[in-house]
This record gives C-alpha cells, sequence and structure tokens, in this order.
C-alpha cells in the first residue's frame, strides 16, 4: 500500500508527543514497570522514546550520510534529573517540536541515511511516526489509561511493520524472522470496525524466500479478528491473543510462531 503523505506523518509525531506528554503528567509512576518492555520502568520508556526522536531530528537536520552514535546526540538520554515529570515533560516538548520542524524543513525526498534501504526523510517521518504510536501504548498500559490511535495510522502500522519484517528476511540473515519460511501457511488479520474505504485486512504469505504479503479478504491458515487497535497491539506483541476483544480462528499455534519471530523492532 501506499504509506500516507509526508504531512500526515509530521502532524501524528506532534499529536503522539502531545499524548505522550499527557501520560507524563498524569501523576502516573514514572518508576511502575511497562507490562509490554518489563526491562523498562515509564521514565526509562519515555527517555528512550524521547532520546530516539532526537537522533532522528539530528540524523535528518545534519542530512547525514551514515549513522550517527546515540551518545553524539545533544540531550539523547533527557533531562539530568531522574523522576521529575515536569523536567521529563518539557524535554519532551522540546524534542517533538525539533523533530517536527526538522522534518517539514526537509520534506520527503531528502536524502538521509536510514537502516532500512530508504535512505530518504520520508522514511524517518514514518518510522518516528509508528515508533511513537506504539511506544505510547506502551506508555498508557503502565500509566493505566485507555490508548486509542486514528485508523489510517493504525492501519500504515501494520503495513510497514510488515515492510521491516521483509526486510529482515532479506537482509538479516540471523535475525529470527529467518525461520518465517516455508509454503502453505498463512495469516490473515481481520479489522471488524474498518471502513471498506481504508480496507483494513491483510493476507500474509510464508513462502520459501520472503514473505509475500497484500491487503484484502482471503482463507488463510489463521486468522486473527478484532477491532483495528486490539489487531495492531496484539500483532506488535502489546496485547495478548486471548484478550475478549480478539478472536484467532484455525491455527493459532502459527500466529503464535509469526509473533515469536518477527521481533525486529
Amino acid at each position: 500500500m501506499t504509506p500516507l503523505t509526508h504531512d500526515r506523518y509530521c502532524a501524528e509525531i506532534a499529536h503522539q508527543v502531545g499524548l505522550l506528554r499527557a501520560v507524563v503528567t498524569s501523576g502516573a509512576d514514572l518508576s511502575a514497570t511497562v507490562p509490554t518492555c518489563p526491562d523498562w520502568s515509564l521514565e526509562q520508556l519515555v527517555r528512550h522514546t524521547g532520546g530516539a526522536l532526537r537522533w532522528v531530528e539530528l540524523l535528518v537536520r545534519t542530512r547525514a550520510e551514515e549513522d550517527i552514535p546515540e551518545d553524539q546526540v545533544p540531550l539523547g538520554d533527557g533531562p539530568e534529573v531522574a523522576g521529575d515529570a515536569a523536567a521529563l515533560d518539557a524535554w519532551l516538548a522540546e524534542t517533538g517540536e525539533m523533530l517536527v520542524a526538522a522534518l517539514r524543513e526537509a520534506g520527503p525526498d531528502t536524502e538521509v541515511w536510514a537502516w532500512a534501504g530508504i535512505p530518504d526523510s520520508g522514511f524517518w517521518a514514518r518510522r518516528m511516526a509508528h515508533e511513537l504510536t506504539v511506544h505510547r501504548a506502551d506508555a498508557a498500559l503502565a500509566a493505566g489509561l485507555p490508548y486509542e490511535v486514528a485508523p489510517d495510522i493504525a492501519a500504515d502500522a501494520i503495513d510497514e511493520w510488515l515492510q521491516i519484517v521483509e526486510f529482515a528476511q532479506r537482509t538479516m540473515p540471523y535475525d529470527a524472522a529467518k525461520e518465517l519460511r516455508g509454503t502453505g501457511r498463512s495469516i490473515h488479520l481481520h479489522a471488524t470496525d474498518g471502513t471498506p474505504e481504508l480496507n483494513a485486512e491483510w493476507v500474509v504469505e510464508l513462502t520459501e524466500d520472503i514473505l509475500v504479503w497484500r491487503r484484502g479478504h482471503e482463507k488463510a491458515t489463521v486468522a486473527l479478528r478484532g477491532p483495528l487497535t486490539a489487531v495492531l497491539l496484539a500483532f506488535y506483541r502489546r496485547l495478548p491473543l486471548d484478550s475478549p476483544e480478539l478472536e484467532v480462528l484455525g491455527e493459532r499455534e502459527l500466529l503464535e510462531f509469526w509473533l515469536e519471530r518477527a521481533t525486529f523492532d
């Protein structure tokens, strides 16, 4: 599918940063463990996410021709004082403004180093929009807050994730995604609340080479059905398959096999 517009991604980055800031200032316990990323506290998750945004801002603003080590990113680790929600919020606000400004100034076609074979600023706008979308879900879960995401962003996040797994299969011979091969097996994702215009259904075929995927409604070895946001979170391993809003039809083991190996992030 065709990605969304550059302006749409930039606007969503600003929106998601605002929503993540709302979690930070909600009174949530910043030391609480993130259930979906148990190695991190909520504060560590926010610092990680903001640091990624600062790293990308530096890449785009300087038109980097190669990777920039994270330790060279100014204020990439966040505020010096830990546990200060106000300072973390201010850092995150500045971070979001810097990134959106850099991306808007660059436009979608400026050449910039990137790791997925798409060396332009448009790649980074899309990647950071979805980085924020998923990590905000992590933050909301840690804080016990509700989570929603716009349907076009949720659907595009699934598209991009499939492209990332495909990239890992093609270029990373030691990644776990290499095991996602074998003919005759397929996965169907079905958003039950999607509009016809959005076509929020996917078919993923495992082949002997690289996975093949497309939007559409077809029978498959296993199907995952539910509201689009729930399908997104389950496919990113943020929501258990036995959650009440989800339904798994067919060979559940194949879907579990996929989720255990589609781990590149």
